[in-house]
């Protein structure tokens, strides 16, 4: 069961790399190591020397790296992406690897936005496996966050005969709520949930998080609240969760409470950025702000030289909301558009042009809530002051 939600769980994970970092001083701590006596270390290392000794065993390469997968997301730490990759070198870059090896492939490429390559890889991966549920929900989560949502809930209808309960509904709501039909997805799961106490806490997690974010969007901000809590009771260093819960709070102006949410989970990019509009909202550590701004330039800007357009959406923010250049934050918001169109897409492009008091450049998305009857009570707003040119 975890690893038929693996991919998902890991659609979401930020996997953003910083720029090298000079301390001020040597004795300065820039980063805990696993200790070595640590057992999932320990075993890691054991399955490493034994891929060293055997580069193209296939079923432990395949084993490694699905390790390495779930550390990426439970240890906040994009790292591991790179060993999972690394560990299936022997299969990178082959047209027809082995289907393990094609499914892991897909897994890293959709966690980097990589979606063409990455559903192609997955389609291989049915046609040869129709019953390959992980499949399956792996390409739902790429159909989603790209918009393709008759595409998505296709693939999760086929989940049905393959998967629990729970992984289905969560998945079809996860469409839902993308489609005008948030409450109804929303009390489907919560009762789904209900029935599914002995579910796995990465399942559970997912579950919870979809319907925090549902509240959310229709404004039930003491009912989001709840969700994301017990999510994180169950899954604590959930970079997704916590940048999730660190908006939730933003919104409700509840900065204190961002700051000691983020306070040692600033490695990731993402996490970074809410702590320093957390700073922002509080109003009284310039110095520390500063110093996150000036932080954030440089792995954007590091980020920008690899390449690396991953995070365009967040850059947006940055721009528009710590910067204050809602030009060249409607520029990103409008490239990451092309990319992917979730909620958060939504938002961001939306509330650029209200800044860039550019209306006609946001017709690509209002048209696109129209026609899926967008339900986010921020983005309702924002369509309204475009529409009255405020």
């Amino acid at each position: 069961m975890k690893k038929s939600i693996l991919a998902l769980l890991l659609a979401a994970c930020a996997t953003a790399q910083a720029t090298p970092y000079l301390p001020a001083s040597g004795g300065q701590v820039i980063e805990t190591l696993p200790r070595r006596g640590d057992p999932v270390q320990q075993e890691l290392r054991r399955m490493r020397s034994e891929l060293g000794v055997r580069p193209n065993d296939v079923a432990l390469a395949t084993a490694l790296a699905t390790r390495y997968i779930g550390l990426a997301r439970s240890e906040t730490d994009p790292r591991y992406l790179g060993y999972a990759q690394a560990a299936l070198a022997p299969w990178w870059r082959l047209p027809s690897p082995p289907p393990q090896v094609r499914l892991l492939r897909a897994t890293l490429l959709q966690s980097t936005h990589q979606f063409k390559p990455a559903l192609d890889d997955l389609q291989a991966v049915l046609a040869a496996d129709p019953a390959n549920a992980q499949a399956w929900l792996t390409q739902a989560t790429v159909q989603t966050v790209q918009g393709d949502y008759a595409g998505a809930t296709a693939s999760c209808a086929r989940l049905s005969a393959m998967s629990v309960e729970l992984v289905t509904n969560t998945c079809i709501a996860n469409v839902g709520a993308a489609t005008g039909r948030s409450l109804k997805s929303e009390q489907l799961l919560e009762l789904t949930l209900e029935r599914s106490g002995n579910a796995p806490a990465e399942l559970q997690v997912w579950a919870l998080t979809l319907l925090a974010e549902m509240a959310q969007r229709r404004g039930a901000a003491a009912i989001a609240e709840a969700h994301y809590k017990r999510a994180l009771a169950l899954s604590p260093r959930d970079s997704y969760l916590l940048g999730a819960y660190a908006d939730c709070l933003l919104e409700q102006r509840r900065a204190n409470e961002v700051a000691v949410l983020l306070k040692d989970q600033t490695r990731i990019d993402a996490l970074l950025l809410r702590r320093a509009l957390a700073l922002q909202q509080q109003g009284n550590a310039a110095e520390a702000l500063a110093a996150d701004v000036q932080e954030l330039a440089a792995r954007f800007d590091a980020a920008a030289q690899r390449g690396d357009t991953v995070h365009q959406r967040e850059q947006a923010r940055f721009e528009l909301m710590l910067r204050h250049d809602p030009a060249t934050a409607l520029t990103l918001a409008r490239k990451n558009w092309v990319v992917q169109k979730e909620a958060a897409d939504i938002r961001i492009y939306l509330e650029a042009a209200v800044r860039a008091r550019d209306a006609s450049a946001a017709k690509p998305v209002l048209d696109w809530v129209a026609q899926h009857r967008t339900e986010d009570v921020v983005a309702a707003r924002l369509v309204q002051q475009l529409q009255a040119g405020t």
